[in-house]
């Protein structure tokens, strides 16, 4: 190992075993989730052929393909770093839930290749269900 991974390992770890738990399990899970939606944004500017065919059929002629794409894109960019902020994710982590269910069940034929996106969708999840807002037992019996 290089020193500078070795330092950048020791750092990593450091933090990581300082933070309580739910802090630590909070920050992996928001920052998996949140590469999961920044690369594929980011990369589909230097590379849009190899995203646009996630969009379902019924997509096509609404806009141009890049457009289509770029929105979607500045959309998952939202998402990520909102997430990645750990600022009031219950809204964003739900999205990112639903936005992964839905890709995968739109294309079905790609599910060899979409299989992680419910590894993904998983974190999404346990993110929304940690952060849900709390209701008070009293508002419910009213």
């Amino acid at each position: 190992m290089h020193l500078l991974e070795y330092i950048v390992h020791k750092i990593g770890v450091y933090f990581l075993c300082r933070m309580n738990t739910h802090r630590a399990v909070s920050l992996l899970l928001r920052t998996g989730v949140a590469f999961a939606f920044l690369f594929p944004a980011l990369n589909a500017f230097f590379d849009p052929y190899s995203w646009i065919g996630y969009f379902p059929s019924f997509f096509e002629g609404i806009l141009s393909d890049t457009v289509l794409l770029h929105l979607f894109g500045i959309l998952e960019i939202i998402i990520g770093l909102w997430i990645l902020s750990g600022r009031r994710i219950f809204i964003p982590s739900l999205l990112a839930t639903l936005l992964l269910g839905v890709i995968v069940l739109f294309n079905l034929g790609d599910f060899q290749v979409l299989f992680r996106d419910l590894s993904i969708m998983t974190m999404a999840l346990a993110l929304t269900l940690l952060n849900r807002p709390h209701i008070k037992n009293d508002t419910l019996n009213t």
